[in-house]
């Protein structure tokens, strides 16, 4: 009975529908469109799909049936499973938990997308003309630009010396771009009230767990697919719309020998499937014994990848279509990150007719990826947390309480990046704080943690026990051979590769670098860190205490639960520890 009222106080889904919903939210968002379609456009176009399909057989479905199981078996959250599964690498859910801290900034990317929403609904878009009060003399008005009788030699060169009115909109009216991260300056009123208005919306999101998360999904896991729908056939009507996706899937077959292109495809599916983040060990923790994970892993993937496919184009029509404008090469309108969802495509958004409704419509639905990414990533934090804490957090008035301090302490501290060098901030923790180096040293320890220790065989026939269906050999193969080899060559390459974050020309000074990788360390060091430290505090030798420390703990409680639905005795079959 015990048991039973623990499950209970902590929550579970209110259907399947609900959890699909949240973990299609989180798994589909910025990276899909604004990641992939440009690492697809440098890698070789059509040619990079052929290194990221292959990561995704090998990397991507087999981590994230990995990490989806060890929640759904455990029912906890992404550091006290790792009690249940091997304690000694209990330092893993704590470097997840440091990493999901720095996390928490992308909630900047809702800020400027709510921000330039706003300024969608004016009759005239500020960032299309140059007859505003923040503009210099150099500010370059394309709204002229289409016209036949402008030739496109002259096009050229006025391009040259000027800056567009999208990108003087984007560092002067809304970040106020100071000098540097030595020059906080103060802090943007309006960019303050957005950032208040995401925290606000974040904290009724899950203010009441998994019974509001579920709730508040059916509109921000959905909706997103139909503005994406409809900028889709917008984009691919409009003219140069080819020219843009023949640049984005045009096959480069001699980019195959690079091997940059096979680091960035790994990064891409790491970083798009939220895979070594620990929120799919807390979202499937929610679910019933017996949900078959094993099925919906393949679900979630191949609709986290088409998601990316269907966005390139999304994309790129719209970028040919600009191009076209200007008169210059597609190329030369592609940018990355930040650059291309708030000054490529919103500039040349400006120059469709009815340009207000295409505005709406892309940062409508870039807020609602954003959204959906960072309640979650917020719920996967306070979830790790009351599960570490029962007695302080749990409970629906405890709960509240836990969730209103962490949102409003979260936005306290958010507000240096809304300041005049915010963005030099965000760019340092988006560099830094949950790099590569990160994810790949965490995704070594998870695979040979559970491979090794807790044994692959004997996941496997968890996961035959849940859901009826006993995983192939290849993915015991990946756990245990390739995923940990693969994330040792990629951390190598990264460092050898590294080179120094930069904004524009702009060079930060030492002690940010040095934060930078302060930051990066932070998480990866609590992985020996938590290791060495319950070595000392276990009794008996050193032989005595790893063994201690290695063995799977029993599950009587999963136990219990897969009876009571199935009505039948379960048994487990046992690793040799």
């Amino acid at each position: 009975m015990e048991s039973h009222k623990k499950a209970g106080d902590r929550g579970e889904w209110a259907s399947k529908t609900e959890y699909f919903l949240v973990v299609a939210g989180h798994v589909v968002g910025l990276g899909n469109v604004w990641r992939f379609p440009y690492f697809c456009y440098k890698n070789g176009g059509g040619a990079f799909l052929v290194p990221y399909g292959l990561f995704a057989v090998v990397l991507g479905v087999p981590m994230f049936l990995f990490e989806t199981s060890i929640g759904q078996y455990t029912q906890e959250g992404f550091v006290t499973c790792w009690r249940k599964l091997c304690p000694l690498a209990v330092g893993i859910g704590c470097g997840l938990l440091v990493m999901k801290c720095y996390d928490f900034s992308y909630i900047i990317i809702e800020v400027w997308a709510l921000f330039y929403l706003v300024f969608s609904f004016r009759a005239q878009i500020p960032w299309a003309t140059c007859n505003n009060t923040w503009n210099t003399a150099n500010c370059l008005d394309l709204q002229g630009l289409d016209s036949p009788s402008v030739n496109l030699t002259v096009n050229r060169m006025m391009l040259k010396n000027t800056t567009s009115a999208a990108v003087e909109f984007w560092e002067r009216r809304m970040l106020g771009m100071s000098g540097g991260i030595e020059e906080l300056g103060s802090v943007r009123w309006e960019l303050a009230l957005c950032l208040l208005v995401a925290w606000t919306f974040c904290y009724f999101c899950i203010w009441k767990g998994v019974r509001s998360s579920g709730k508040v999904a059916y509109f921000t896991a959905t909706f997103p697919y139909v503005m994406l729908l409809i900028l889709l056939i917008r984009g691919l009507t409009l003219p140069g719309a080819w020219d843009g996706i023949y640049y984005y899937m045009y096959p480069d077959v001699n980019r195959l020998a690079d091997l940059e292109v096979w680091i960035d495809a790994g990064s891409q599916i790491i970083f798009s499937y939220s895979l070594t983040a620990g929120t799919l060990i807390v979202l499937s923790s929610y679910n019933e014994s017996n949900n078959n994970c094993y099925r919906d892993c393949f679900w979630f993937c191949l609709l986290n990848s088409g998601t990316s496919f269907v966005a390139g184009f999304v994309v790129f029509s719209v970028l040919g279509f600009m191009a076209q404008i200007q008169g210059v090469s597609v190329d030369s309108v592609v940018q990355s990150g930040p650059g291309l969802a708030f000054i490529a495509y919103p500039q040349a958004t400006a120059l469709i007719p009815l340009p207000q409704f295409w505005t709406i419509c892309f940062f409508l639905m870039l807020i609602l990826l954003a959204v959906d990414s960072h309640f979650v990533a917020v719920e996967g934090f306070i979830t790790t947390i009351s599960d570490l804490f029962p007695k302080l957090f749990r409970g629906p008035r405890k709960h509240e309480i836990f969730v209103l301090i962490i949102c409003t302490s979260s936005f306290l501290v958010h507000l240096t990046l809304v300041t005049e060098g915010g963005v030099y901030i965000f760019q340092l923790i988006d560099f830094y704080g949950s790099t590569r180096v990160c994810q790949n040293v965490m995704a070594i320890c998870e695979c040979l943690v559970v491979a090794w220790i807790f044994g692959a065989d004997r996941l496997s026939n968890i996961i035959a026990d849940m859901t009826g269906q006993r995983p192939l050999v290849f993915f015991q193969l990946c756990w245990k051979y390739t995923i940990p080899l693969l994330s040792l060559i990629s951390f190598i390459l990264y460092l050898l590769d590294y080179k120094r974050l930069m904004i524009n020309d702009y060079v930060y000074p030492d002690w940010a670098y040095a934060l930078g990788w302060t930051m990066t360390f932070s998480s990866i060091v609590m992985v020996p860190l938590c290791a060495v430290a319950l070595m000392c505090l276990t009794p008996g030798t050193f032989k005595q205490r790893l063994s201690i420390l290695c063995r799977p703990a029993e599950d009587p409680d999963w136990l219990r639960r897969k009876m009571d639905q199935e009505g039948t005795t379960v048994e487990l079959t046992s690793a040799a520890t």
